[in-house]
């Protein structure tokens, strides 16, 4: 079977939190997640950022590099990077046959042995970052930290980025619960760094955690001096964090020069965050602190101009904050259903979207509403598509991102 087509039949929505699958599985494997150093990097907002500018820095200082992150916008292999190389088909192959003959009780065992999606995919990063040889891994957790998948690493170095609300009905409703999820990546003698821009509540109940947790607590400058390469005044701060981050490596042992850092954070890309494909904007800010980071950045970037919105979120996301952030900023709204089961439809939320103030439209697809957006855009508006990382991904696909 085609490796994209098996993971794709590993019910890719569905979330078991814990760590005894993983563990097992490891174990089978022979532990490949031992075999290069970890930077382990959690967060709400911004982690994404923070692990391709610190990818981007350790191969400027030389080392090859492993880079896993998730969700991909358009093909699998987009988790799983090395020296900013995506795994090609043939490695998906070879580590996906790996995992599996290692793991026999996955494809034989009852539902709840049998590996999540993300499990799976992770012990894949795993097996091919081993395979290659990699000198070193930036780590992205896909949901909280505690019972990550990813938390079966021993990293070197672990980092939070902005902690806010989101996934509430998994993680907690309070930022102090949720900030408690995210230290659980904290590791007895580890050194931690955190965010400077953190709610207090979260920033006690982290400092709380690593003291508890016996891991050296660190946190991170409010901004960066240097060139960020992504924009938006947000990333300053994920700037930040990654160069803390990449010093305390440094100091344990993995070199990165001053001037890896700095060219590092000059020159990463992460597609779907402020990236510009065909003349439109593209983010994903699918949560209230993702939403009001786009909303200043817009302010920032582009002050007074007038903005056409393509927008879609799922039904499990903050909906009205998020569109209380975007949709005062838009001259047209322009909602569509991301391609995802989860999607809301955005007949549920048109009439609330219109009590923000905008002309609103409800579309059938992407590449409608965006013909619809610029062709509104006519006039030199700009362009903007966000709301979810699913809706982002379809239209990086369609613009030829």
């Amino acid at each position: 079977m085609d490796p994209r087509t098996y993971l794709s039949s590993l019910k890719p929505l569905a979330i078991r939190l814990g760590l005894g699958r993983m563990e097992r599985a490891v174990a089978a494997l022979g532990h490949p997640e031992r075999a290069f150093p970890v930077l382990h990097v959690a967060g709400t907002n911004g982690k994404g950022s923070t692990c391709a500018m610190s990818a981007e820095a350790l191969r400027r200082a030389g080392h090859l590099v492993g880079l896993y992150t998730s969700p991909h916008l358009v093909r699998f292999g987009e988790r799983i990077q090395v020296d900013g190389q995506l795994i090609s088909d043939e490695e998906l192959g070879r580590a996906v046959a790996a995992v599996r003959a290692a793991c026999p009780w996955h494809d034989a065992g009852s539902e709840d042995d049998r590996l999540t999606f993300f499990e799976f995919a992770t012990l894949l990063a795993f097996v091919h970052f081993a395979e290659r040889r990699v000198d070193v891994a930036v780590v992205e957790v896909g949901l909280g930290g505690r019972f990550d998948a990813t938390n079966v690493v021993r990293p070197a170095v672990t980092a939070v980025s902005r902690i806010g609300l989101d996934h509430e009905e998994l993680l907690g409703g309070t930022l102090s619960a949720i900030a408690g999820e995210k230290a659980g990546i904290f590791k007895p003698g580890v050194p931690a760094v955190v965010a400077a821009a953190q709610p207090p509540e979260a920033m006690a109940r982290l400092r709380s955690e690593a003291a508890s947790r016996g891991a050296p607590f660190h946190v991170a400058a409010e901004g960066w001096d240097g060139l960020v390469a992504l924009r938006g005044p947000h990333q300053s701060g994920n700037a930040a964090l990654a160069a803390a981050a990449l010093r305390l490596l440094a100091a344990g042992g993995v070199a990165v020069p001053e001037e890896a850092i700095t060219a590092g954070i000059a020159t990463a890309r992460w597609p779907g965050r402020l990236e510009e494909v065909g003349g439109v904007l593209l983010d994903g800010a699918h949560n209230p602190d993702g939403a009001a980071a786009l909303a200043a950045a817009l302010r920032a970037l582009h002050p007074g101009r007038a903005v056409e919105l393509v927008f879609g979120v799922l039904a499990d996301k903050d909906h009205r904050r998020i569109l209380a952030a975007l949709a005062p900023l838009a001259r047209g709204l322009h909602l569509v259903a991301p391609a995802s089961p989860r999607a809301r439809p955005p007949e549920d939320y048109a009439t609330l979207a219109r009590a923000f103030g905008p002309r609103v439209d409800v579309h059938a697809s992407c590449r409608e509403a965006l013909d619809c957006a610029r062709a509104a855009a006519a006039d030199g508006a700009l362009v903007c598509a966000a709301g979810s990382l699913y809706l982002v991904g379809e239209a990086r696909q369609l613009l030829g991102g």
